[in-house]
């Protein structure tokens, strides 16, 4: 499998010339990495107005293996060709480097890259990517992984105290300016020799102007429509790495890139409505920061929070006075470590009165506004203690749990909590006090125990009776001011006590299920399923020509093509197919298909986009503009992988590709609306504006500055 590294962008605060200076003092040995034995100069460039200098290097490491894996190897050092070009005149330093020892058998690229902060010329800019495929070696590939990726990481920690340790050598000997590069009218002539001095063949591909535009990243960080522009709550000093450390926390090299690397994907994806970075690495903390894994937990967490609209929880959920007088919760100041306090007074709450006064939808509403209240909370006290708050601390007091509050329904009703919370809140949760416990606890917790995750789980700590109160109790992890006076502590606690809901405010089955506040129904958004054979269509009437037809449809699973059609005529209604007739539609559920099988494609109705193909986990918003009134067929299509061209058998790629959709089925989740050509601005303005942002996770959604004549689609 191959390995990628990708860096965050790291800052010096010092000028490029400077930085350069401070770089060659590396060479050819560096004691501040010992296995960079030496290096010899195998190739040098110089332009005639020496603004471009190009330097290839054979750089021999001694690297930190086990003798008997050398031995087998059979060398003792291992070489790299390291390839600079420098542009003095785009202030612009590119480093590829590759592994020459046992390069038909291990492929190691890196590439790094100097230049000019965007936003201050006095500073400089570095960042690198890297790849590690192992191809075969000796039978020992997962252990040369393993070394080959500590030696990399303990580098990479070393590369901005090496740059800052000949900085302060150089300050030291009075070098604090260096000039810039400016153009003259003489200069040395070329320079070809090698390290011996004979003359040698001139470097290939010499960049005798560096394209800024295509190669610094940082342009496309700040140009328009960025994804900064979509990550809200990020301080201006995002280029530093300090920005991690300062609101993120510790993270390794390897986990830097994990972040890096999803939020890339991200962007391409999922244009204007990605999460802050504080939320992605939630999602890869809880899956061991395996790119993939999170990824998918983490695209199905988006599609729900858009779905349901729980962005707008805050703004919109108004608690009934029911909870308001009964439900025993609520925030209280912060712990030791910073963390929000979240108090529960789960032994003193009626859980059998408010199921049966409010309905399990309106109690899980309530649930998701305290954990978004939390992440708010969080983001604060990052701010006001001077670092990274990800998660709260949850103080829940039994004091009063009985069998009542085992009563099915209640059981039930919390189950499916647990379960919405660990999946759309991962890693929000830093600790869990549990208070009181009685002998009726064991029960409760042999209930909920399997759907909570182990991760979670190794946060709680669990006290009986009065034990809290001594070492090792509340006092270790809250300030004694800030005990709650129920706990025996003299900070007054505006928690509501509960008590028991009268049964006057009961109301029947029949009642919740007409009035209750139905959580999973509120949505603009419609699901389908899609399975081969059997594609998904909407029909959509446009009387007058010149109308916009705008969609936003996430691919929740597998891989669809999305096509829009137009007919002069109706499209008869699907018939109700009976489970006799063994269609999909009965089977689906959810699939509608409306262009008859006898139907031809230029005669019957015609394809006025072209096909899209929209891979699992991204985000399609779009837009096409009518030129005739009639009917307009938007269809999601199952998307069947090709052949190879030159032979008969299937790909290894296609085939692990449509394993991954069990059963031939995908699934997608889809919005439309027809808006009149002269309410229409841009792409997606409608939509943009009222459903498809993360409001609370990132910044409104990008809105678009342009109108379009015909169909647009940011992925």
């Amino acid at each position: 499998m191959v390995q990628k590294y990708q860096s965050p962008v790291r800052v010096y605060k010092h000028p490029f010339e400077l930085i350069m200076a401070a770089y060659e003092r590396r060479f050819p040995t560096c004691p501040l990495i010992p296995m960079f034995v030496a290096s010899d100069i195998v190739n040098e460039f110089k332009s005639e107005d020496a603004a471009i200098h190009i330097v290839e290097r054979r750089c021999k490491l001694d690297v930190d293996a086990p003798r008997l894996l050398k031995k087998i190897a059979g060398v003792d050092y291992v070489y790299f060709i390291q390839k600079n070009s420098l542009n003095r005149r785009e202030r612009t330093l590119h480093i590829d480097a590759h592994n020459e020892t046992f390069s038909n058998r291990v492929v190691i690229n890196e590439h790094c890259f100097y230049s000019v902060h965007p936003d201050n010329e006095d500073w400089t800019c570095f960042e690198q990517s890297a790849s590690l495929d192992i191809k075969s070696f000796f039978g020992f590939e997962s252990t040369v992984e393993k070394i080959a990726m500590k030696q990399y990481t303990s580098n990479i920690k070393k590369g901005k105290e090496i740059i800052e340790y000949y900085l302060k050598q150089m300050e030291e000997e009075g070098i604090t300016y260096l000039p810039r590069w400016m153009p003259s009218i003489t200069h040395s002539s070329e320079i070809n020799t090698s390290s011996s001095g004979r003359p040698v063949s001139p470097a290939l591909n010499i960049p005798v102007t560096a394209s800024k535009d295509s190669m610094n990243c940082m342009d496309v960080v700040n140009s328009s429509g960025s994804p900064t522009e979509a990550m809200t709550g990020t301080p201006d000093d995002k280029l530093d790495a300090d920005y991690i450390k300062r609101y993120l926390g510790d993270l390794t090299p390897l986990q830097e890139s994990c972040l890096i690397r999803l939020r890339q994907w991200l962007q391409e994806t999922h244009k204007g409505k990605i999460p802050k970075d504080e939320h992605i690495l939630r999602f890869l903390r809880a899956r061991d920061f395996n790119i993939d894994k999170a990824r998918e937990i983490l695209c199905q967490s988006l599609t729900w929070r858009k779905q349901h609209q729980v962005d707008y929880l805050l703004e919109t959920w108004n608690p009934p006075q029911v909870l308001q007088d009964y439900y025993a919760g609520g925030w209280h100041h912060h712990d030791k470590d910073g963390r929000p306090l979240y108090v529960l007074r789960l032994g003193q709450m009626d859980t059998k009165g408010l199921v049966r006064a409010l309905g399990e939808e309106s109690l899980l509403r309530h649930v998701l506004s305290i954990n978004e209240e939390g992440l708010r909370r969080c983001e604060e006290n990052t701010k006001v203690f001077g670092r990274p708050i990800s998660s709260w601390t949850c103080l829940v007091d039994l004091e009063g749990l009985n069998m009542r509050h085992l009563w099915r329904p209640g059981v039930k009703a919390l189950l499916r909590i647990i379960e919405v919370v660990e999946a759309n809140y991962p890693e929000t949760l830093g600790r869990l006090l549990i208070l009181r416990a009685p002998r009726v606890f064991p029960v409760l917790w042999t209930l909920v125990s399997p759907f909570i995750d182990d991760n979670t789980r190794k946060k709680f700590l669990i006290y009986a009776g009065n034990d809290y109160q001594g070492p090792g109790g509340l006092v270790d992890y809250i300030d004694k001011e800030i005990i709650p006076d129920f706990l025996g502590g003299e900070c007054l606690c505006d928690v509501p006590e509960g008590g028991l809901v009268p049964k006057s405010l009961y109301r029947t089955p029949e009642e919740l299920e007409n009035d209750d506040i139905k959580l999973w129904t509120e949505t603009i958004y419609q699901s389908a399923s899609i399975f081969k054979g059997s594609p998904h269509e909407i029909l959509i009437q446009i009387v007058e020509a010149s109308s916009v037809i705008t969609w936003d449809f996430d691919v929740c699973k597998g891989d669809i093509v999305f096509n829009i059609f137009h007919s002069k005529r109706a499209p008869q209604p699907p018939k109700k197919d009976t489970l006799a007739t063994h269609s999909i539609t009965s089977l689906g559920g959810n699939n509608v298909q409306l262009i008859d099988k006898a139907w031809q494609l230029g005669r019957d109705y015609s394809m006025v986009e072209s096909p899209l193909i929209c891979k699992e986990g991204e985000s399609v918003q779009g837009s096409h503009v009518t030129r005739w009134p009639g009917f307009y067929i938007l269809q999601w299509k199952f998307h069947s992988m090709p052949a190879c061209a030159t032979t008969s058998l299937p790909r290894v790629d296609d085939v692990l590709a449509s394993l991954q959709v069990s059963s031939h089925k995908c699934k997608v989740m889809y919005y439309t609306e027809v808006i009149g050509s002269e309410d229409f601005r841009g792409s997606m303005t409608s939509l943009e504006s009222s459903h498809s942002g993360f409001s609370q996770l990132s910044a409104a959604t990008t809105s678009s500055s342009q109108s379009h004549s015909s169909s647009m689609v940011s992925r």
